[in-house]
């Protein structure tokens, strides 16, 4: 368990830095696009880096959507969320360490934070920000139970992983920012240093886990196979 806890601190801690930090540091040069390219590229790595240690979930959301889709022990799901969280608050003191090393830097200015209303990015409303993480998160986890199945293709996930977590930026990054991953969302939040990311923070955890369960229902019960059934 403690080298299973270490991969994802380390995991989750690189998702954030990576992804994150591409938005604040060098937002301005590669985009949209290039952000979501890079939270995509994180979870690629890491999780052919460290997944075969720990499974690679580095997000509350997707441990939660496991147990729902019986691929995950319930009793190891608290380590594995504190330890995520913990990685991706780590990820955001760095990045707050670097990013304050450049004269103007406000981290009210956004610092990556998820919002909705006014601190969306396009200034969507709290429904489509609703709306967008949970469908987005339900189609991350149909993607992850897939590509995991007994049934695919062995050591192909991580790529069918992490380019899916790049289209679902690309779709929702002027909607909410593209949470999907409570830690994600935490790990920057705190830093922002004014009370609405903090006060907003609770649509990234309920929408997120909300989406991962449906997402692994609709895998297990409509599209999983027989060993799928079986596990």
């Amino acid at each position: 368990m403690q080298r299973k806890i270490a991969a994802e601190v380390l995991g989750t801690f690189v998702l954030v830095l990576g992804g994150c930090g591409s938005a604040v540091l060098a937002g301005d040069v590669i985009g949209a696009q290039g952000v979501a390219i890079a939270f995509g590229l994180t979870v690629l790595v890491m999780a052919f880096a460290v997944g075969p240690i720990s499974g690679g979930h580095f997000n509350p959301a997707v441990t939660i959507g496991l147990i729902v889709g019986k691929r995950f022990e319930t009793k190891d799901a608290p380590y594995y969320i504190v330890a995520q969280v913990a990685g991706a608050i780590l990820a955001g003191a760095v990045l707050y360490l670097i990013a304050s090393g450049l004269d103007g830097f406000d981290a009210a200015d956004g610092f990556a934070a998820n919002g909705y209303d006014d601190h969306s990015p396009a200034e969507y409303s709290l429904l489509a920000g609703l709306v967008a993480e949970v469908v987005l998160t339900a189609v991350f986890l149909i993607v992850i139970m897939g590509a995991t199945s007994k049934s695919a293709s062995a050591g192909f996930a991580p790529i069918a992983i992490g380019l899916a977590l790049t289209l679902i930026h690309l779709v929702s990054i002027p909607v909410t920012n593209t949470s999907v991953n409570p830690a994600r969302s935490t790990g920057v939040a705190l830093f922002v240093g004014e009370g609405w990311a903090i006060g907003q923070l609770w649509l990234f955890w309920v929408a997120p886990i909300v989406g991962a369960a449906g997402g692994a229902m609709i895998w297990r019960y409509l599209l999983g196979d027989a060993k799928d059934m079986a596990d």
